[in-house]
């Protein structure tokens, strides 16, 4: 096992995994955050519970901390070794006409997205840990907010029209990256040739449809704060 983990197929292969991963921690975490929209009080309550449960405070973040982290390494990775794959096929083909100039620099959208992520945990994650393990408030309220804190927060947060355009960015890569990164994955993992369509189609609605939802969540508690 280890050995294949060490070859090209094997490291693809994780890193499709770890994508299949963060994938439905999109979606789940796009699920919650459109509550903000219509339900503040569900919004408060959905959050609370996935901040306090202890499966998901104690084994499931440890575990999506780590595929991030381990995505993004992998990616790196890899990017290098193809990067200098190409150098060499270049001198024999135009490598442009067989792929786009995205797919080809998945390294940008990456580092784009990564330092979206770095803004995310300081917004919410740093805080979120600072109260719960490090004041001990588990308690879910603040100071001045009726009942549990979490969509003030949220709202909070979206007030500032930089912080938004940062949001608005971040997401438009992202769907850039999935756009990409979808069908890739899938690949890497060996799916039906024969399913190659519906799967490109299916990624392609993903990688527009989450990234809208996120967008959306923002520009909407910006211009109604």
């Amino acid at each position: 096992m280890g050995g294949f983990f060490k070859s090209s197929i094997g490291r693809k292969v994780a890193m499709a995994l770890s994508a299949f991963f963060l994938m439905i921690f999109l979606l789940q975490h796009l699920s919650i955050n459109i509550l903000s929209v219509f339900s503040p009080d569900t919004f408060n309550e959905v959050s609370h519970f996935m901040g306090t449960n202890p499966i998901v405070q104690f084994a499931l973040q440890p575990v999506l901390i780590f595929a991030v982290v381990f995505h993004f390494v992998m990616g790196f990775i890899l990017e290098l070794r193809n990067s200098k794959a190409r150098k060499v096929s270049y001198a024999k083909n135009n490598g442009a006409a067989n792929s786009t100039w995205f797919s080809r620099n998945m390294i940008l959208s990456g580092i784009t997205i990564l330092a979206f992520i770095v803004l995310h945990f300081i917004d919410f994650w740093f805080p979120e840990i600072n109260t719960k393990f490090i004041q001990g408030d588990w308690s879910g309220t603040m100071e001045g907010v009726e009942g549990f804190r979490y969509y003030e927060e949220l709202v909070h947060k979206f007030v500032s029209p930089l912080r938004v355009g940062a949001y608005v960015i971040a997401f438009v890569f992202l769907g850039l990256h999935l756009a990409h990164g979808f069908a890739s994955a899938f690949q890497s993992v060996g799916a039906s040739t024969i399913r190659k369509k519906q799967l490109q189609t299916f990624g392609k609605a993903y990688a527009i449809i989450v990234p809208a939802g996120f967008i959306f969540i923002a520009l909407y508690h910006h211009l109604n704060h």
